[in-house]
């Protein structure tokens, strides 16, 4: 697969982009609704994409080398994860629909629905939401 094609899988919901906290006991992972200030909340894209390991050195850098690892990171709808376990891409994906907006007229990604790292407390905890693992539109 060339870069090019890795990158169009992305579907551009930026949960990826949320920050996620992590049950010291049952090393369960859930999201927060608090967004990696580098993301652009209303593209849902990263503003410094190239650069965004060494802004933001958290960030993972999804490549076909190290998926097995960082799978678990992904959301249960995110194309990497999916095609890493087999399953074929959610029809709402702007590989099958052909449109790029196509994620955000499902109300799959995160756009009008995040707050920026700057803007709360570190204290995540009150900031826990589950809709990044559900449908969002049912949310």
């Amino acid at each position: 697969m060339s870069t090019q094609e890795w990158e169009s899988l992305c579907d551009g919901c930026a949960k990826c982009c949320l920050n996620q906290l992590q049950d010291i006991e049952t090393s369960t992972l859930v999201y927060t609704d608090v967004c990696c200030d580098l993301l652009d909340q209303k593209a849902c894209r990263c503003t410094r994409y190239k650069q965004r390991k060494k802004l933001v050195p958290r960030c993972m850098v999804l490549t076909p080398q190290n998926l097995a690892e960082c799978v678990e990171f992904a959301p249960s709808s995110c194309a990497y994860r999916l095609l890493f376990e087999g399953q074929d891409l959610p029809i709402w994906h702007p590989l099958v629909t052909g449109d790029s907006e196509s994620v955000h007229k499902a109300g799959m990604s995160v756009r009008g629905r995040v707050r920026s790292e700057q803007t709360v407390d570190k204290d995540w905890e009150e900031y826990v939401v589950e809709w990044p693992e559900s449908n969002c539109a049912d949310q």
